[in-house]
């Protein structure tokens, strides 16, 4: 029987579609994909393959993670010292941690691009609602993951981050202080600090990830895949369906060689960055938080700590939470940004983010170095939390109005507008702050 994957695969895998079959239901394969698969929802431009990356670069920190334990100590005494031990005299020691580095950099963006992905197509309604809850569960444990990784090389760049980090929870009402100090381990970043993050990167978090993964890739096995763009006149044909073995299968191991292959290079060329040891007397000027924190330091800078920290951060969650319910379950799905209308209303609200974050940025700072900071809870909180609400309201009537949105189309313009103007914030924070986190040009102006 012929099969897409011409000639290729010959003498490597069973010759007909029925034994490659057979093959895939005998193997554990068989449980994380359906045998047949829509040949319009193996598209590469459809997913652009960010599940399966994720699975691969998390696989991928835990084998490189594994390797760093045998150097590693977590002792700030020696904690700093044992990394560089592995970048100067452990045999390949360097790459290894070049590889951990950058795998989870990209993980962190790679795990943000599929959670757009699933949003921009309508993945998250009914039979995802349960799968969609499941992987802001993952989001948030990347996050998490990166967060307590992130202090273990225990020199200036990471001590820093985290005391930023760590003392945002502090402006939490009633249970800050509390908070801070059980993550901590007491008041201040110390060994009790490290043993804690170390405990959670390595044990924790690993398997919890482990049974969320395997939890969501049931799910989504048990949805029938992912969602699926709509059909077309090519569809129609008889062979609208692909095996995934061959098919599926080896674009999935492509895709996964390249990943792999740009990692390496990235920790072989670039490698992973080493400051100099933690010194909790100096602070770095300026003292930033990682780049995917870096939208909520920018926002402590314009609004009253328990905003920045608690209250929007609070509505965003449950706004992502809520979505399956809010949209409608039997509205456009599949195709990106659900309709070409729907497309032209997200980029004008990512137009209309990133016009009024840098026009709120620039004025707040005008008005701090003429006038001085206001730090009043209403003036920086109530007022700006009102503003943001309002503005958000009017770009969705508007954009409804003016495109013929439906609900799932204005859920999808209302979030492009949030997350363009908070990705905003952390462009501004991570290249347009400098020394006392003032505006500068990254490329050396003034600001």
């Amino acid at each position: 029987m012929k099969t897409s994957a011409g000639d290729v695969n010959r003498g490597i895998l069973p010759p007909t579609d029925r034994e490659r079959a057979r093959l895939t239901r005998g193997t554990f394969l068989f449980h994380l994909r359906p045998i047949r698969i829509p040949r319009r929802a193996v598209r590469w431009a459809h997913t652009f393959g960010l599940g399966g990356s994720s699975l691969l670069l998390w696989l991928t920190l835990a084998s490189t993670g594994i390797l760093m334990l045998l150097v590693y100590q977590p002792v700030p005494d020696v904690a700093y010292d044992s990394v560089r031990t592995m970048m100067t005299r452990v045999r390949f020691g360097s790459l290894v941690r070049g590889v951990h580095y950058w795998s989870a950099n990209l993980l962190v963006a790679v795990v943000l691009l599929h959670v757009m992905r699933v949003i921009l197509t309508g993945g998250y309604h009914r039979p995802r609602r349960v799968n969609w809850i499941i992987g802001v569960a993952l989001l948030l444990g990347v996050l998490a993951s990166a967060i307590t990784g992130y202090l273990l090389p225990w020199d200036q760049r990471a001590f820093w981050a985290i005391t930023i980090s760590t003392g945002m929870l502090g402006y939490v009402p009633g249970i800050g202080a509390g908070l801070q100090a059980i993550i901590r381990g007491g008041s201040d970043i110390g060994a009790a600090t490290l043993l804690n993050f170390y405990t959670f990167h390595t044990t924790v978090l690993p398997v919890l990830a482990i049974v969320l993964m395997a939890f969501h890739f049931w799910r989504v096995r048990k949805a029938g895949g992912v969602v699926e763009p709509p059909a077309d006149a090519s569809d129609a044909a008889a062979d609208s369906k692909v095996m995934f073995l061959p098919d599926l299968l080896v674009r999935e191991v492509a895709q996964g060689l390249v990943l792999l292959a740009v990692v390496v290079v990235l920790g072989a060329l670039v490698g992973a960055p080493i400051g100099e040891r933690a010194n909790a007397g100096m602070s770095p000027n300026p003292a930033k938080a990682p780049w995917y924190f870096m939208g909520f330091q920018e926002l402590l800078i314009h609004l009253h700590p328990v905003f920045a920290v608690l209250v929007l951060p609070l509505a965003a969650l449950a706004g992502f939470a809520a979505m399956p319910w809010v949209g409608d379950a039997a509205g456009p799905a599949g195709r990106w940004f659900l309709s070409p209308a729907a497309r032209r209303a997200a980029g004008a609200a990512s137009l209309v983010a990133v016009v009024l974050c840098v026009a709120a940025v620039l004025l707040d700072d005008a008005i701090a170095s003429t006038q001085g900071a206001n730090t009043g809870w209403f003036v920086r909180g109530v007022v700006p939390t009102l503003l943001l609400a309002g503005i958000s309201a009017a770009v969705v009537v508007l954009t409804r109005r003016r495109f013929g949105l439906g609900r799932n189309e204005c859920v999808q313009t209302l979030v492009v507008f949030l997350v363009t103007g908070f990705v905003t914030l952390a462009i501004i924070g991570v290249f347009f702050r400098g020394p006392g986190m003032a505006l500068t040009l990254p490329w050396g102006g003034g600001g």
